[in-house]
Formats: structure tokens, sequence, C-alpha cells
């Protein structure tokens, strides 16, 4: 505990302490210890809270839909993730993504659909997958709200092209 607790006491007085909120997890021999001028930053955490919700525009969403921001990955990464909570009825338009979208539902009852294929239930645990280019639109069951985790990567600084709304025919699944 003490050999620990010297430790301690010696990343901090090199210079090796980081800003409130951040932690390094940088495992470094005590050779390679950065100097009090060099801090890098291996690890960020954003509060829950931390960032404003906002309303789902309404060129790009039908019905009421929150979007809470989870992250934005620095550079080089390019991944991006929000929690959507979708109310009865709401739903995206159409729309495709260059790299590709991950849903990771986590309560209520969704619909998903892509170009030329049927209109599919999604439950809490269920995990989407929509494939690069892939003309698509999610949202809430008539009658059941629904929240889930969307994670998309941008190209060139762009993760998703905004077409049409969806109808009231395709989302109730006639085509």
């Amino acid at each position: 505990m003490k050999a620990l607790a010297g430790l301690g006491l010696a990343l901090l007085s090199s210079g090796c302490a980081q800003r409130p909120g951040t932690h390094s997890t940088t495992a470094a021999p005590a050779s390679s210890l950065l100097r009090r001028d060099e801090v890098i930053s291996t690890m960020n955490i954003t509060r829950a809270g931390s960032q404003p919700s906002s309303k789902g525009p309404a060129d790009w969403f039908t019905g009421t839909v929150r979007i809470d921001p989870l992250f934005t990955a620095p550079a080089p990464a390019r991944a991006a993730g929000a929690v959507v909570t979708f109310e009865p009825g709401a739903r995206t338009a159409w729309h495709t993504h260059p790299l590709g979208q991950t849903l990771i539902v986590l309560s209520g009852l969704g619909r998903v659909q892509r170009e030329s294929g049927p209109v599919e239930e999604i439950h809490p645990g269920d995990v989407v997958w929509f494939a690069p280019g892939e003309r698509h639109w999610h949202g809430a069951s008539p009658q059941t709200a629904m929240t889930h985790i969307a994670i998309q990567e941008a190209l060139d600084g762009k993760a998703v092209d905004w077409m049409e709304h969806v109808t009231d025919a395709q989302y109730g699944g006639s085509r």
C-alpha cells in the first residue's frame, strides 16, 4: 500500500497530473515518464448531463424526437454517437451514412426499414447495422416510444445524407 501511495505521489510530482474530469491510462516505464510540460491525455470522460439535449429538426424527422449527444471522437478518429428518443409515431427521414450506422435499442418498440426491404420491429437489446450508403429509416412504433444509441463515422466531415420524409404508407408497411 505504501508503495502504491509513493507511486501516486511520484506521478503527481512529475507533472503527470491531468485536468479535472480526465484521467490518463498511459502505462509507461519510469524512464519514459512525461516531463511537466508534456501532458498527453489518453482518456476523456464526458459527464452525463454535461451536453444539452436538442429537438430533432423537422427537416430530418417526422414527429417528436430528442437527441442527446454522447460523444464525437477527436481526430484522427471519426466516430460519433447519440442517444435518440422517438415518441410514438416519430421517425427519421430516409437517409444514408457514408461509412454505415449502428443502432443499439435501449427501450421501447421501434421500426426500421432499408430500401426495398420490409418494415421490421426492433426491441431492447437489438443491434441494427446499416451498410455504407444503404438507404434506410428508423423510429418508434405507432403506439410506443423507442430509444436507441446511434453510432456512425464521418467521411470527409460528413456522417449522413438526408433525403425525403418517410410517408405514412411507407411507415405503415406499404411500399
